[in-house]
């Protein structure tokens, strides 16, 4: 049984109002992609790395493997144009290995920790399907669908706030996108969603993340990556 790392780097990060894919802008005097994938490299618990990107950037990938001297990386793989065919990508890749686990990992969250990673993976030994997400500090509120007025408020305590990595058996997650793919009302934006909705018998384990574990999605998030990388995490 082999424990994979799958980093999604196929977005356009169209949010960020900048030309660049967020996953290939600067920070800290390497590219956003590269701290991400080099966590989970360098993390003992990880045999393997695979990378979904762009097709028109998968030179630059294999470009950027070389000069980092990323012996665990496997593959690089084409994406698709939703997130969930990044996923589907790797889940096919590994459709001779079921028991593998996988942890799906978004290239825009550069400060995982090796802790989360750990603690996913020892996670995994209790579940075939894990979440890393945070508790909500504010309170949130459900709206109408035209989002100008409120419907009701919900129960803070019992909401939380998902990030990544999500881990998978490959079986879970490959017999979760089988059945969503015949569902024509089919729409998922992360794979632990696929799962709830589509194994409702499986269950999902969380795992605490951080809130350093930020997603790079404005450009404003930037400046702020660049304060949490130079502040040592406690």
């Amino acid at each position: 049984m082999k424990n994979v790392a799958v980093i999604l780097a196929a977005g356009s990060g169209s949010r960020t109002g900048l030309s660049t894919p967020k996953q290939f802008l600067p920070l800290g005097g390497k590219t956003v992609l590269e701290h991400s994938v080099q966590t989970f490299h360098d993390h003992k618990g990880i045999d393997e790395v695979v990378i979904v990107t762009s097709p028109e950037f998968m030179d630059k990938v294999k470009e950027m493997a070389r000069r980092n001297g990323w012996t665990k990386l496997r593959a690089v793989l084409a994406g698709g144009k939703e997130r969930y065919d990044s996923s589907l990508s790797a889940v096919r890749y590994y459709s001779e290995a079921p028991d593998t686990v996988m942890l799906f990992h978004d290239a825009a969250r550069p400060l995982v920790s090796d802790r989360i990673i750990t603690d996913t993976l020892k996670a995994m030994e209790s579940y075939n399907a894990v979440d890393v997400a945070i508790p909500a500090v504010d309170t949130i509120v459900k709206c109408d669908d035209q989002g100008r007025e409120m419907d009701s408020i919900q129960d803070r305590s019992l909401l939380w706030r998902m990030q990544t990595p999500q881990g998978f058996r490959q079986k879970t997650i490959e017999q979760a996108y089988r059945i969503a793919l015949k569902d024509p009302q089919f729409k998922a934006t992360d794979d632990c969603g696929t799962v709830l909705r589509y194994l409702p018998d499986e269950k999902v384990g969380i795992v605490r993340g951080s809130e350093r574990n930020i997603k790079l999605t404005y450009a404003d998030d930037l400046s702020l990556l660049e304060f949490l990388l130079s502040v040592p995490e406690r």
